[in-house]
């Protein structure tokens, strides 16, 4: 069935969390976030959220950057062209154009939403997931005390969550760490992630964090260093996992050949989309490094990408995909993300496209700018 987007309206919308979301680069208390809306030349319509953040601390791109490649870049690309499929997007997309990988994913990852919601069947089923449910993990914020620290993990066990990520950050690492694993014992699923907060000269306090059993530590030095990553992972005993690091499919084999990490954070939006998420994905498989899925503090749009991804066999670690109610008092969509009490989500496998419907006037509530481009 070929594809002709026809329309594209860009909205920022702002978001308050329900609390603070502090990592090493800093404190998030309001999300601004890109959402787009397509449609095609049927009048099908599908919704997608670029997940790039207010500053350029967790990766180059930004909601400014972001709008100004959609507008001038992504979009001409796409509006009016007639596709056999939306794979074929990431290609058209990557000619000549270099980086802006969030940008870009925007409108590729919108282009599948699309595709299936017009052949009348769930994204997750579109791009051959195949779980009906997924495993649930939280990601906690640098707290105050370790006590602080101790309190919020124990919540999150309590609440059935599948594994727990504890962003660090010089300072309150090693400590933090060992309260956590000492409170809660030696089978509590803990792990560690950084957000490059650390260097090569670091490596001897990261080290002190093996003692503690750690499912991993994500991402510890610079986003964009794989040979000082390869070093560090052969003085550690914890697989190194790494996000930021991860922008491209090349990028992942550079990784598997470096032995730069041991387990790869697979965010759709860093990489440019669907196509080469399910990539990576693929390449993971073939050398047995396992896989997960994580989260940028999206609305219920960028989760309902983040759930289907997930869906595939190989992600076969919890992923950040923590229910609405975690950071919004109320979300975008209808039905809100939920968790059940053994810590998973379900997949919406039997409802077309996304699997929830945007809250329309909850969006026109919230937006603060918008702007629509339609094809020639």
């Amino acid at each position: 069935m070929t594809i002709c987007i026809r329309e594209i309206t860009l909205r920022e919308i702002h978001l308050p969390l329900k609390e603070p979301f502090v990592i090493s680069s800093g404190a998030v208390t309001t999300r601004r976030i890109l959402l787009t809306e397509l449609r095609d030349q049927d009048g099908a319509v599908a919704w997608s959220e670029c997940p790039a953040g207010a500053a350029p601390n967790y990766s180059p791109e930004t909601i400014d950057t972001a709008w100004l490649a959609i507008t001038s870049w992504v979009a001409p690309r796409l509006l009016g062209r007639a596709l056999a499929h939306p794979r074929d997007v990431h290609p058209i997309l990557e000619r000549d154009f270099r980086g802006h990988w969030m940008a870009k994913a925007t409108l590729e990852m919108g282009a599948w939403g699309l595709a299936a919601e017009r052949d009348g069947v769930s994204l997750a089923r579109f791009i051959g997931g195949t779980r009906e449910r997924i495993e649930v993990g939280i990601s906690l914020g640098i707290e105050a005390t370790p006590a602080a620290l101790v309190a919020k993990a124990r919540q999150a066990l309590g609440h059935g969550y599948r594994k727990v990520k504890i962003k660090i950050k010089p300072g309150a690492d090693v400590d933090y760490v060992g309260a956590a694993r000492e409170a809660l014992g030696p089978g509590a699923p803990l792990m560690a992630d950084a957000n490059n907060a650390y260097t090569l000269d670091d490596s001897d306090r990261l080290v002190q964090l093996d003692q503690f059993g750690l499912l991993m530590i994500e991402q510890p030095l610079a986003w964009d260093d794989l040979v000082r990553h390869a070093a560090l992972q052969r003085r550690l005993a914890t697989p190194i996992c790494l996000d930021e690091s991860i922008t491209s499919l090349e990028r992942a084999e550079d990784i598997v050949t470096l032995g730069a990490g041991r387990i790869i954070n697979i965010k759709p939006g860093r990489v440019g989309g669907f196509a080469p998420s399910r990539a990576i994905h693929a390449l993971c498989a073939r050398h047995d490094v396992p896989v997960w899925c994580g989260g940028m503090l999206e609305s219920g749009v960028g989760r309902a990408y983040n759930v289907a991804l997930a869906s595939l066999p190989g992600f076969t670690i919890p992923g950040d995909l923590s229910p609405s109610a975690r950071y919004w008092e109320r979300d975008v969509v209808t039905p809100e993300w939920t968790m059940a009490p053994d810590g998973t989500m379900t997949v919406p496998r039997d409802r077309p496209g996304l699997g929830v419907a945007v809250d329309i006037d909850r969006v026109d509530d919230l937006t603060v700018r918008r702007e629509t481009l339609t094809a020639p």
